[in-house]
């Protein structure tokens, strides 16, 4: 569901989530943040210093967001296989862009993880940027590490894996897997990869595996 920013603060973080997320964090200024969120250079330096304080609020407020969808697809008495398909399903989701403000462009089809690609592509100086990325990874890793638990403690992995370790992998895994679908600019590569891939590194029994087809068509 679009969410309709109700003051200038709220529009200039949402904005600027947007704007990264289609594009990338070097790139967008905040002369285009202003324009696109309807408020005034003064408005923004009102609220923020710097872009890089903007950026690192935006983030915090996303995260807020995601962590609503999070914590209702890992809810404890959800059984751990359908938490595991869960989130597979919003990977695919994310990585086409739902949940998005839009601004009508449409030209790239994959936009993966905004803080994930900007805490790579800005230098060590960007220090707010960095400690975006590093805080949302530990986030997203630490529900991962918990399904893996679960998983484990449910009997549905062919061996005893440490959770950290493997939520870090499947974590670092995604993050790779939709850096890849947004060269090729195509969901295809998610769809195809995906489950094959996280199902092989968690190690999750033949048994409780989706096909590759049926996990493609029912996206």
């Amino acid at each position: 569901m679009v969410r309709k920013p109700t003051d200038t603060r709220e529009k200039l973080l949402c904005t600027a989530m947007e704007l990264i997320w289609q594009s990338n964090y070097t790139s967008v200024g905040v002369n285009e943040i202003c324009k696109q969120a309807g408020v005034t250079k003064g408005s923004f330096y009102h609220y923020f210093e710097t872009k890089a304080d903007l950026y690192y609020a935006a983030v915090l407020n996303h995260w807020e967001h995601l962590k609503v969808e999070l914590d209702r697809n890992f809810d404890p008495a959800r059984p751990a296989l359908d938490q595991l398909e869960g989130y597979l399903d919003m990977v695919i989701g994310h990585a086409r862009g739902e949940g998005m403000l839009q601004n009508g462009d449409t030209t790239q089809v994959v936009v993966g993880c905004p803080v994930f690609t900007s805490g790579g592509q800005c230098g060590c100086e960007e220090i707010k940027v960095q400690q975006a990325a590093q805080e949302m990874a530990a986030n997203k890793i630490a529900y991962l590490s918990i399904l893996i638990s679960r998983l484990r403690a449910e009997g549905l992995l062919s061996d005893a894996p440490d959770p950290e370790q493997v939520g870090r992998l499947l974590y670092q895994f995604v993050q790779g897997l939709l850096i890849y679908c947004r060269i090729y600019n195509s969901v295809d590569c998610v769809l195809s990869d995906l489950r094959p891939g996280v199902y092989r590194m968690i190690g999750l029994k033949a048994e409780h595996r989706r096909l590759a087809a049926d996990a493609s068509s029912a996206a």
